[in-house]
């Protein structure tokens, strides 16, 4: 018998597994090997180098990006790696920002901890490089230039996981930064707010933007009644922040602890789960009787549903119009505790628990709110919960639970899935078939196509209910579904979206954390969850019925339904009030073109169009014959680059048929081709 591969790590024989490259396999070894810009789920980048190993007969490499091979001979921490690790974290330090006791992520920094780790007591190089202000005015996040230390994180998962790429590399050399496109804010071009970028950054560059302070005062003002909600995930993960067991479900300990910081009433968002599942299967249903057969998408994910807005508006009559479930509870229980109080509902102020950061751009949308007064007044994440309780002294570990405040603190299993990939779409299906088949479903297993890993299916053929179901998490993923969908090469009755792959368990605002697995703990402390609530289908839960019969309208779909927890969506794309122009003739020009640089397209390569054209039309002398202009109109951000020649539109393009289009627009009939 062959013996079996292996590597030799540090003198020990370590078995090949199917290892993809030797970080792994070294980690397996039992040594934590130290790195920035790795992550399992992203493209190999190695450039933090803080991996590098020595390999016997090929010297020093990087282990993440070196594939293992039988017979390897490894070392991992001889003097000169140990002393090439600290210079490089040396270096990073020189020009990092190290106001660590008053950064939001000091608790969570892979910088300060292998600083540490690595012995370093002092910076013997100088700062070489110039202070860059910060970006303040996202609603979600906020990014600090001067903490990057240029891993690439952020731009690979935007653009990987998510295919937006708002934010990418720019410049060169000693000139390098991280931003978004043209230096703009976040606020200001296509992010969705998912703030991943923020979860897998390894120091404070991009970190949630914080409501604490104004959810403290808004508790110190004894003018207002401020009340709160807790989203079904934060409870599968609140207790990693005090050293309790992964798997807690801290529930109890949560609502009690927002009693002690002073919340009048605690809610949770998982009845306004069950009021969704609920709608939104009615609505599907009224839209089938009506005759539509076009795709419904769920509604429940605001990073998904500015996604939608920005890059398939075409898309909006097809997703739900129900609010997200923590719109449904705002909505809700501002009325019911302004009426009880006999306050206005602007002195009611509600503060959403979240797991996720697109949570705080949703709580600022015009939509979401009622004469001017937001349904939503603050958005606090995981995160912020946990220092909050952290700064108000509380013994988290220590304190007795609570239960949740009637009506909206009653719940079901259905309602309490929603925090995790698939939870929405089982919920509606098992109510679906409850009500048309006057019984529930056997099973409910999503599965995946292999023609189409990128998302699972779910087919049911049950009596009156015949579903077919997509599920899909990642947002690049799910443009992959939409393209299929539109192609008509394949077609779903519902499909489900979630922006973070795995849902809300693992959104941006959940305590950070670098363990693989970790999302699966918490689906799993969720689910068991869910086993144990004293109602387990939507329609049961008695509170979901008063609320029907005192708020609106005694039945589903109704028109003061429709009034309270249902909304519409506006397009986003982004349309500038001018252009600017580049080359134009002082005569009237045969051509116009039109290169859009809005940040898909310029990321998509729109720039290298522009350059190129530029010098083009000095190299020809078109100056007379061409309008060149650079436009933020956004028509078709996911098929960028875009190019208007004349009156023809131009997706997925390039310099060169950019070129070839423009010189049969002028009638040229043997190209002069494109000199560089």
């Amino acid at each position: 018998m062959k013996n079996q591969a292996s590597v030799t790590i540090n003198g020990k024989r370590v078995p090949l597994e199917g290892e993809k490259n030797l970080l792994a396999l070294i980690r397996k070894s039992g040594v934590e090997m130290p790195t920035f810009c790795y992550h399992s789920e992203l493209s190999v980048y190695g450039a933090c180098r803080l991996c590098i190993v020595d390999i016997e007969g090929r010297g020093i490499d990087t282990s993440c990006s070196t594939p293992p091979r039988d017979g390897m001979v490894i070392k991992t921490h001889t003097p000169k790696l140990r002393k090439m690790r600290k210079t490089l974290i040396e270096l990073l330090l020189a020009n990092h920002e190290t106001n660590c006791t008053s950064c939001d992520k000091t608790n969570a920094c892979k910088l300060k901890d292998l600083a540490a780790d690595l012995g370093v007591k002092e910076i013997p190089y100088k700062k070489t490089r110039e202070h860059r202000e910060p970006d303040l005015l996202s609603p979600s996040l906020l990014r600090y230039p001067d903490k990057c230390v240029l891993c690439g994180d952020c731009v690979r998962y935007c653009n990987e996981i998510q295919g937006v790429g708002a934010i990418d590399f720019a410049y060169r050399g000693e000139d390098v930064v991280v931003t978004p496109a043209f230096n703009k804010s976040l606020a200001h071009v296509d992010c969705i707010n998912c703030g991943q970028c923020a979860a897998v950054c390894p120091t404070g560059a991009i970190v949630v933007k914080s409501e604490t302070d104004k959810v403290w005062e808004a508790l110190a003002d004894e003018s207002k009644t401020v009340v709160a909600q807790i989203a079904p995930a934060v409870r599968a993960s609140l207790g990693e922040m005090f050293d309790m067991p992964a798997s807690a479900v801290t529930l109890g300990k949560i609502m009690s602890a927002l009693k002690y910081l002073g919340f009048s009433e605690v809610y949770d968002t998982s009845f306004g789960a069950d009021l969704t599942v609920l709608e939104e299967t009615n609505e599907y249903l009224e839209r089938k009787r009506a005759g539509n057969r076009t795709t419904m998408f769920t509604s429940c994910c605001p990073a998904w549903v500015k996604y939608a807005e920005q890059f398939h508006p075409e898309l909006l009559p097809q997703v739900s119009s129900c609010m997200s479930p923590q719109g449904m509870v705002g909505s809700l229980s501002k009325k019911l505790v302004a009426q009880t109080e006999n306050k206005s509902e602007e002195d009611v102020i509600m503060v959403s628990i979240m797991p996720c950061t697109a949570k705080k751009f949703e709580a600022h949308r015009e939509e979401l709110s009622s004469d001017g007064v937001p349904l939503i007044d603050h958005v606090l994440t995981t995160q912020e919960l946990g220092k909050m309780i952290r700064e108000g002294g509380i013994l988290f570990k220590d304190i007795a639970p609570a239960a949740a405040d009637l009506p909206f603190g009653l719940y079901s299993e259905a309602g309490l899935g929603f925090g995790a990939s698939s939870g929405v779409s089982e919920a509606v299906a098992r109510y679906a078939a409850r009500s048309l088949n006057n019984r529930d479903l056997l099973s409910f297993e999503p599965e995946t196509n292999p023609e189409y890993p990128e998302w699972k299916e779910v087919i049911i053929n049950d009596d009156n209910v015949k579903l077919k179901m997509a599920i899909s998490s990642g947002l690049k993923n799910t443009e992959k579904l939409i393209q299929k969908i539109n192609s008509g090469e394949v077609s779903y009755d519902i499909v489900e979206v979630m922006a973070c792959p795995g849902g809300c368990i693992d959104g941006a605002g959940q305590p950070v954390s670098y363990e693989s697995g970790k999302a699966e703990v918490r689906r799993k402390a969720l689910k068991d969850a869910g086993k144990i609530t004293p109602v387990h289908c939507p329609e049961e839960n008695p509170y979901i019925q008063r609320i029907y019969e005192k708020m609106l309208g005694g039945k589903e779909g109704s028109p003061e339904a429709h009034e309270l927890v249902h909304t519409s969506y506006q397009s986003r794309k982004r349309i500038a009030d001018h252009t600017m122009e580049l080359a134009s003739s002082t005569q009237e020009a045969p051509v116009e073109i039109n290169v859009c640089v809005g940040t898909s397209c310029f990321l998509r390569g729109s720039q290298e169009i522009l350059s190129g054209m530029t010098s083009k039309i000095e190299q020809e002398d078109w100056k007379d014959r061409i309008d060149l202009k650079a436009t933020f109109c956004s028509e078709n951000c996911a098929h960028g680059p875009t190019v208007t020649v004349g009156e023809k539109k131009m997706t997925q393009t390039s310099l060169e048929s950019v070129v070839k289009e423009v010189e049969s627009q002028l009638g040229i009939k043997e190209p002069a081709g494109v000199k560089g």
